[in-house]
């Protein structure tokens, strides 16, 4: 749970007083978190790193977006385009929003206060049993073949997918679609 950083004293319904630093009683009760007065916009590394530098390369939001407008472009900063671009079109306004407020707010000194580094997040497929030596057997596939259960592949070695729905046309009863931290990325 992330902590409140301020706390109001409610009497008969009414506010009172507000405290910011120290420790809460029973007659204060929480008002915000730091991450709701600042949210942060979540980014994996190659994210952020394209963001950076489109931050770095343009003065202005407009230019930046019009830069994301250029097939050539959109090659060398497609991992920021897709985080803005994919999904439905209600979807791309909202993140077009956010991320003309991120322009705005952007340190790049500081970045940590505005962006959350998080990993970049692929979809398995694996046994929901262990295996020998307590070790989880997961999918791999070549050529969209299945190869089958191979005993000690690793997650690096297995085949990761962007979505949940791929992940799920290869599971069977005795395995699972899961969400996990690609590694090494």
């Amino acid at each position: 749970m992330i902590e409140p950083v301020a706390y109001v004293q409610i009497r008969d319904g009414k506010a009172y007083s507000v405290l910011r630093k120290g420790t809460p009683n029973d007659e204060y009760t929480p008002v915000y978190t730091a991450e709701q007065l600042r949210p942060r916009v979540k980014m994996t590394q190659a994210e952020f790193d394209d963001w950076h530098e489109l931050y770095e390369c343009n003065t202005l939001f407009s230019s930046a977006m019009a830069l994301l407008d250029d097939d050539e472009e959109v090659e060398k900063y497609h991992n920021i385009y897709m985080k803005i671009y994919k999904g439905k079109d209600e979807l791309n306004i909202k993140n077009e929003v956010v991320f003309a407020k991120l322009w705005s707010d952007y340190n790049p000194d500081n970045p940590e206060e505005t962006i959350e580094i998080v990993p970049n997040m692929k979809w398995f497929v694996r046994n929901k049993q262990k295996g020998k030596d307590d070790v989880i057997d997961y999918l791999m596939i070549d050529d969209d073949v299945w190869f089958g259960w191979h005993p000690f592949v690793t997650r690096d070695e297995a085949t990761a997918f962007d979505t949940e729905e791929e992940a799920e046309k290869w599971t069977n009863p005795l395995t699972e679609a899961v969400q996990l931290p690609v590694e090494g990325e």
